[in-house]
């Protein structure tokens, strides 16, 4: 069996209506990336909200359709609904039919951060030795398998960082890839959040496939401070704080994330690209000084010890 997928390129505004235009003529599945273009700008291009339009400048739309499909129909719908003047704008491809799933699991392969922290697909032997930290973990609904580099930046931090008995934030959690391999390490408590409620399902379910959920406590930003306080229990503040979203919410979130840390706590940002992280470091200057940079492929990761009140 085959199929037949349709793609155009258009503006950030137009999106949902070729994707509406697409599910109208019996589109099987529709999605949206970043325009080749769009990868130019250096603005938060990584991971929309639910729900809301693409970031993207230029957006590429794709949809999936059966083989025998009336392609005319399907450029006859685009035109009208959203008033394309040229057919030629739209690229069409045959899509072979193959076990989409067995062929990505084959293509996630274990991986290693720093020295004993690896990731390794639930299918798989561990090439791990005797006392390496491993979390196992396959691709799903939310993002954060550890491929990359924002994710990769924190799971080294984490491998050398010492967790046993510690109280730890992930903030932006994802699959609870960072969470879960606070909790493998030792933390006595790990609160993780985020905005996606699929996000906090992907996270509690891989929580229990590394038997660590006892650990974890999933919550979305609005219940934070109740979770944050009742871990704490009179505590001045957690140990470590984890943040891998995006430039502009870690820059908004500064007093929220400084403030769930102790003094001498950790901080560790990522999902900066380089040229964000002399603005992400600013905010966070005051309570925190001077803070560590590290780079990978474009993007960049902040750590830093919150100091005491004054010090310089």
């Amino acid at each position: 069996m085959a199929w037949l997928e349709v793609s155009i390129r258009t503006s950030r505004d137009l999106a949902e209506q070729v994707a509406a235009a697409m599910e109208a003529q019996q589109a099987l599945a529709v999605t949206t990336q970043a325009g080749a273009d769009s990868l130019r700008f250096e603005e938060e291009i990584f991971e929309p909200d639910p729900g809301a339009t693409p970031l993207w400048p230029e957006v590429e739309v794709r949809g999936l359709f059966d083989a025998d499909v009336s392609r005319s129909k399907v450029v006859e719908a685009l035109m009208e609904t959203v008033g394309f003047k040229n057919p030629q704008q739209l690229r069409w491809q045959r899509v072979e039919d193959q076990a989409w799933e067995r062929a990505w699991l084959d293509r996630f392969q274990p991986m290693r951060f720093g020295k004993r922290l690896w990731i390794v697909p639930t299918h798989l032997p561990s090439p791990a030795g005797r006392g390496a930290t491993v979390i196992r973990l396959d691709p799903g609904l939310a993002f954060g398998t550890g491929a990359h580099a924002t994710t990769a930046l924190c799971l080294e931090w984490l491998d050398s960082a010492r967790l046993e008995g510690k109280f730890v934030v992930d903030y932006g959690c994802g699959s609870g890839v960072l969470a879960i391999a606070a909790a493998l390490k030792g933390a006595r408590r790990v609160i993780a959040v985020d905005t996606d409620p699929q996000a906090l399902e992907a996270s509690a379910m891989n929580a229990r496939g590394n038997h660590v959920h006892g650990q974890i406590a999933a919550c979305l930003p609005d219940h934070y401070q109740a979770v944050l306080s009742d871990t704490l229990r009179g505590l001045e503040g957690v140990d470590v704080v984890l943040a891998n979203i995006l430039a502009r919410p870690l820059i908004r979130l500064a007093p929220v994330l400084a403030g769930s840390l102790r003094t001498g706590g950790r901080l560790v940002l990522s999902g900066l690209l380089e040229t964000q992280a002399d603005s992400v470091r600013r905010a966070y200057h005051r309570a925190f000084g001077k803070m560590a940079l590290k780079k990978r492929e474009g993007w960049a990761r902040l750590d830093g010890t919150k100091r005491v009140k004054g010090e310089r």
